[in-house]
């Protein structure tokens, strides 16, 4: 039986998995919390791969006062050995007497045989409190382990008219510095960060996290189908910059190479790097949410190959006119009917500009 202690337990162990946004990774971010006698007794989360679990952590400080409670966690336990043992068998060794979990592990190494295990052991199981919420906090983990590939938000900043850069390519800076500043926080928490050459021709990005304190930078993945990044780009500065491209230049290849970065070569038909295969290959890789920060171009065909998942809307309150470059290069469309829909999940001032977070439609 779910009761109204259980919902407020649950979103304290999600306050908790929080914490694990910028770090966790590939890991999912999973907070517990043991309460006893409505009181709570132990409480931690997972900051980062290697370390202990949430309900490790929330164990080792309930200590013997687990014994009989109620572990609430923000995903199913997991049944199996990783980087450290399974957490059912803790939670079962630890003697507790009620297990509520948000969120069905995704991951098939556990996909519900963690709380059936804790099941036999004769303890009681809740799940699906504030699954929804639950599922959003992981949404890349989730991504990742059932579709092979990361969760994928497409970053824009753009005029109101929507147009993301003038006709000679400059758009530096549209949005405003608070903005920008947002915009390092959904960079901080994706375990990596795309571009095509046109921005880093253009922009020469770094495309780090700056303006937020974190302790990891996301890899920078480079779309470059005729490896035609300047070797003095700033984003080949520090390593953790992966290139897909699409030619066999061993001499270029060489080169960026000898500047740090890692070369893949994985073609499409008509000569372009195969962006469905990339997303595979950074699933592959353990990528659960992907950042992308592009020209219209890039964007636009990511989207019409069905590799982007969310937008990340800026809008600044200014006008560019119609020769200025737009959001996406998209093909044209004869029939209303055959345009993408978008759900907006949500919208709020940043500074003077505003922010619109929306999902691309399934067709």
């Amino acid at each position: 039986m779910i009761n109204a202690a259980d919902h407020e337990f649950m979103a304290r162990a999600l306050r908790l998995a929080q914490r694990g946004l910028y770090t966790a990774t590939p890991n999912p971010r999973v907070g517990c919390v043991i309460v006893r006698d409505g009181a709570v007794v132990g409480e931690g989360w997972h900051e980062r791969a290697g370390g202990p679990h949430a309900e490790i952590s929330a164990l080792q400080a309930a200590g013997p006062r687990a014994r009989g409670a109620t572990a609430y966690v923000s995903l199913e336990p997991c049944h199996h050995h990783g980087r450290t043992p399974p957490c059912d068998e803790a939670l079962v060794a630890a003697g507790v007497a009620r297990v509520v979990a948000a969120l069905r592990d995704p991951d098939p190494r556990t996909g519900g045989q963690g709380m059936e295990r804790i099941k036999r052991a004769g303890i009681e199981i809740a799940t699906g409190v504030l699954e929804d919420e639950a599922r959003e906090l992981n949404v890349g983990f989730v991504s990742r382990v059932t579709r092979g590939r990361p969760w994928t938000r497409m970053k824009i900043a753009a005029s109101l008219d929507g147009k993301t850069a003038l006709n000679n390519g400059k758009s530096q800076w549209i949005t405003g510095e608070a903005a920008r500043r947002d915009g390092h926080h959904w960079r901080a928490r994706a375990c990596a960060v795309l571009t095509g050459i046109g921005t880093v021709r253009d922009d020469d990005p770094q495309l780090t996290v700056r303006e937020v304190a974190t302790t990891r930078q996301p890899l920078r993945v480079v779309v470059d189908s005729r490896l035609d990044t300047p070797l003095a780009a700033r984003i080949l500065a520090g390593g953790g910059v992966l290139v897909a491209c699409a030619v066999e230049d061993k001499t270029k290849i060489g080169q960026l190479r000898d500047q740090g970065a890692e070369v893949i070569v994985m073609p499409n038909a008509r000569g372009k790097v195969e962006l469905s295969t990339l997303m595979q290959e950074l699933g592959r890789r353990e990528i659960n949410e992907l950042h992308v920060e592009a020209g219209f171009k890039l964007n636009g065909s990511l989207i019409n190959e069905g590799c982007v998942d969310e937008l990340l809307l800026y809008f600044a309150p200014c006008l560019f006119g119609d020769r200025a470059r737009g959001m996406a290069d998209l093909p044209e469309l004869a029939d209303l009917g055959d345009r993408r829909r978008l759900k907006i999940s949500e919208t709020r001032m940043v500074g003077s500009d505003l922010r619109i977070l929306a999902r691309l439609e399934s067709r």
